[in-house]
């Protein structure tokens, strides 16, 4: 697919109208639009509703963004964590739709889809329909499925399928809620960046990217206290049998290997994710359109000294699209 040139901003959210209910089993209360604004039940979510849903708006805030792209994936509480009859539907449908809209946006959005969580079989048969558009070059998946993340099934056969496909992965946390982060917001200003760690635990330690090589795994919000950890993993790898117990390699040799957006809010934290990561592995990344989020994604990698060529090209080897196989 020929995407529109200039920065490709990896971490947007977009989730149509109809599909306002979640998918089946969901925990959470259905979104609704309230006077334009997007409630999750009764809470607000300081959201505009066709920021979320309407395509006219997001080309609108794309452009305004100095974006030449943008890739959209589904908002992390409509990913489906429940083991529920309908699952399937759903998320065939979510998928259809992002084709569709990337397929009529003229270059300037692309998507990452749904997968059936619960069911590597099944999930596998949707990735494999994935491959076959233009428009969609991965899936977005949560960090954590339960109680447990990639480093055992059945989410780490669903990432063995995205390698084999050559589909990228990103992994995007769900603010899962804990009795002692109940207030300040601290779900989501502890709770998110902790699940993103876990999952880069789990892909480090657990021995997935020397199953998976050729893995495109991309986490959020610059990688969540993940870079903040990788020393503290590394010295438990050198001292300790039961960390050393799957992965063959050093934990900050395999952090290299994980791709980031630059969503740190502050230019140094987004200096030591790049301390600690590989440099050609950042892209830019917005959080579209949640208030934790930013409406000018570029400024803070500018400010940081990484200039919009790396940001694109980055992205582009990230969604499998430097190589010529299938940006026509």
């Amino acid at each position: 697919m020929s995407l529109r040139p200039g920065p490709i901003d990896v971490h947007a959210h977009w989730l149509p109208q109809h599909l306002f209910g979640l998918a089946p089993g969901s925990p959470l209360p259905p979104l609704r639009d309230h006077h334009g604004e997007l409630h999750l039940g009764d809470l607000p979510l300081s959201i505009r509703t066709e920021a979320m849903s309407d395509v006219t708006r997001v080309l609108a805030d794309t452009d305004a963004a100095g974006l030449g792209a943008r890739v959209l994936s589904a908002p992390p509480f409509a990913f489906p964590v429940a083991e529920a009859d309908g699952i399937d539907e759903f998320v065939g449908t979510f998928n259809d739709d992002l084709d569709k809209i990337g397929r009529d946006s003229g270059g300037r959005l692309i998507g990452l889809g749904l997968v059936s969580l619960h069911d590597p079989a099944a999930a596998r048969k949707q990735m494999e329909a994935l491959a076959g558009t233009e428009t969609i070059r991965g899936i977005a998946v949560p960090p954590l499925l339960g109680t447990t993340s990639f480093d055992v099934a059945p989410m780490r056969e669903i990432l063995g399928s995205a390698a084999e496909l050559g589909l990228a992965v990103l992994v995007h946390p769900m603010q899962l809620p804990r009795p002692e982060w109940s207030s300040h917001y601290l779900a989501n200003l502890i709770g998110n960046p902790v699940e993103s760690a876990t999952a880069a635990a789990a892909l480090t330690l657990g021995g997935v990217l020397d199953d998976y090589p050729s893995l495109r795994i991309c986490l959020v919000h610059g990688g969540g206290c993940a870079p903040a950890l990788v020393g503290r993993w590394e010295h438990g790898w050198q001292q300790r049998a039961d960390v050393r117990g799957t992965g063959t390699r050093p934990p900050r040799q395999m952090f290299g290997e994980l791709w980031f957006d630059t969503l740190t809010h502050d230019v140094p934290t987004l200096n030591l994710l790049r301390a600690q990561a590989d440099p050609g592995r950042l892209m830019c990344g917005s959080d579209y359109p949640f208030d934790m989020g930013t409406p000018d994604p570029l400024q803070l990698p500018h400010a940081a000294g990484i200039d919009d060529a790396a940001l694109e090209a980055n992205a582009r080897a990230f969604l499998g699209l430097d190589t010529g196989e299938n940006d026509e």
